[in-house]
């Protein structure tokens, strides 16, 4: 085996010293690909093959993309070329681009990036294809791409080596090209909703607005620590203190925690507020915003996730914590009036709680064990407890707890929304219970923003505000199964290490 793999190794080596040969004799022969700057691309293989009729009989056209295949036939010989949009097949005749170059061209590997010209023609075995009349090698691939028919299959190969996948992969570029998509949509529909799009910073003295775990970094010029942003939420409502009334923002934040299927340390969050509205309000945008999204990029408000199907056109379900708790582990926290009957019946149901946890964290930790898994269809889950929300309005008839939701989809939740807290003396308190929580050890509690108390002594109108996982959104629109598939370039390991 160790042999078989020692020779293999010899192999590639060869072949590789074979293409940078390939090289060394077009630049000695004054043919340098790497001196080429630009090239006029004026067709697309999709649009032809998609508008064969548009184009006259000896129209011509330029087209410029990678070999992914070549078959050479004598004085005529066929190759398949990829662009943005797919791939086309060229129809190459010696006699037609001329002795010499029909020479170098029956030397080009695949990999290699050309530009055609010439006219469209279907074939006998009708597949539409560009008959060629000049040929330019634009780039010369100095590697080997992966065996056609098993393509790029190693997952972590695809995850650092990217550019090969997108390559190898059609259905990984169409995951990117709908990503863009998505958020492109989203856009539209918030802009259309009177919302300013804005940028705040990433660099920060508190990173709060989260519960997590912040990265650390330092600036030398002010010879200061900064955290990198994990959330957006207290800059943006910074500027409804300012008067935009309708912000938000699609950017990175970044997490200090655990990597798997859902998680990697950074991912695209986006995050919205509306002055003069509600949680209420936020769960109506989201319903809407989701079948906008889902109708424009998708063409239909039926999701197919792993063979699940999920109806957005529907209305929403929306339930409290409190019911969703009660439906599916069959405890009513209304029933429970104190953090040791609550601590009692944590220990009954095998739910492993901290000594800092309250009854509301005692709670949220049966939501997350017997609830969250059973949430499928689009659900709104209501009225959180009070322990873990401290940035959001008390409910008036109910301060224990808090006018929130998350919403879930596929068991995930896709978002989290508030009634936001804008009293500065209940904020102050909130920020304080967060300090005390940070001193007994809870690494990812908010610390108190002085700044931000002082935009909210200003003055902060009513304001419903949302954050949004895009990632996971992508994840459920692409049918993906990890985040990683929907990042272009996640986090990785180092080899070195």
């Amino acid at each position: 085996m160790a042999e078989n793999k020692e020779q293999g190794m010899q192999d590639i080596n060869e072949l590789l010293k074979v293409r940078r040969n390939k090289l060394a004799d077009l630049v000695e022969r004054g043919k340098d690909p790497f001196v080429i700057t630009k090239y006029d691309v004026t067709a697309h293989s999709d649009e032809i093959k998609n508008n064969v009729s548009k184009y006259a009989e000896d129209e011509e056209v330029s087209i410029a993309g990678r070999i992914m295949s070549k078959r050479i036939m004598g004085k005529a010989s066929f190759c398949h070329v990829a662009d943005r949009m797919g791939t086309i097949q060229a129809y190459v005749q010696r006699d037609a681009i001329g002795e010499e170059e029909y020479k170098d061209f029956k030397k080009y590997d695949v990999g290699d990036i050309v530009g055609i010209k010439g006219t469209i023609f279907t074939t006998h075995t009708g597949e539409v294809s560009v008959r060629a009349s000049e040929m330019t090698l634009l780039s010369k691939s100095l590697q080997i791409l992966p065996e056609k028919y098993h393509g790029l299959t190693n997952t972590d190969l695809r995850y650092r080596q990217r550019y090969v996948d997108l390559i190898m992969n059609p259905e990984v570029k169409d995951t990117f090209v709908k990503r863009s998509q998505i958020i492109s949509s989203i856009r539209k529909y918030l802009d259309a909703q009177g919302f300013i799009e804005v940028e705040t910073p990433m660099l920060v003295s508190n990173a709060g607005g989260a519960a997590a775990r912040p990265f650390v970094t330092h600036s030398n010029a002010l010879d200061e620590d900064f955290k990198l942003r994990i959330s957006l939420e207290l800059y943006l409502k910074r500027l409804i203190v300012g008067g935009l009334e309708r912000v938000y923002e699609i950017g990175r934040v970044f997490r200090n925690e655990g990597v798997d299927t859902r998680h990697n340390p950074e991912f695209t969050l986006m995050e919205l507020y509306q002055a003069y509205t509600d949680y209420n309000g936020m769960m109506d945008l989201t319903e809407n915003m989701y079948r906008h999204v889902a109708k424009e990029v998708l063409g239909t408000t039926t999701i197919m996730y792993n063979g699940i199907e999920m109806d957005l056109s529907k209305p929403f379900e929306r339930i409290t914590m409190l019911d969703a708790v009660k439906k599916y582990s069959g405890v009513d926290f209304n029933e429970i009036t104190s953090l040791e009957e609550a601590r009692k019946v944590a220990k009954e149901h095998h739910i492993e709680y901290e000594d800092r946890h309250k009854k509301g964290d005692i709670l949220n930790l049966f939501f997350e064990e017997y609830v969250e898994e059973y949430l499928v269809q689009p659900t709104f889950v209501m009225d959180h407890p009070i322990e873990i929300s401290p940035l959001t309005k008390k409910k008036p008839d109910n301060p224990d707890y808090v006018e929130r939701f998350e919403f879930f989809m596929n068991g995930w939740e896709m978002a989290n929304a508030y009634s936001e807290l804008n009293d500065p003396i209940d904020q102050r308190e909130r920020f304080a219970a967060q300090e005390e929580q940070f001193a007994q050890g809870n690494e990812e509690a908010n610390h108190t923003d002085e700044d931000f108390l002082n935009a909210l002594e200003i003055g902060m109108p009513p304001t419903g505000g949302i954050g949004f996982g895009i990632d996971r959104m992508c994840m459920l629109f692409t049918d993906s199964q990890a985040i990683r598939d929907v990042l272009l370039f996640p986090t990785m390991k180092s080899l070195e290490k």
